[in-house]
């Protein structure tokens, strides 16, 4: 039973990994293309929308955070 809920945690924690860079890669492809000039990223700088974006980013640091302690204990 133990080795089974090890096998579980260790597929958790890949697909959060998998997860996480998905989520780095498009993170660093607007980042890019704001610093380019080809996209517009001015609208994130409103007030309604600035308390969004941050939650966002404190999600997606929660599951990374989540990934690094399965993995750690794997």
């Amino acid at each position: 039973m133990v080795l089974n809920e090890k096998k579980w945690y260790n597929r958790l924690g890949v697909a959060l990994g998998g997860f996480l860079i998905f989520i780095g890669i498009i993170v660093i492809g607007v980042f890019l293309a704001s610093t380019t000039g080809l996209i517009d990223v001015n609208i994130i700088e409103t007030e309604n929308l600035q308390g969004l974006v941050l939650g966002l980013l404190l999600m997606i640091g929660a599951v990374d955070l989540v990934a690094a302690v399965i993995l750690w204990r794997k």
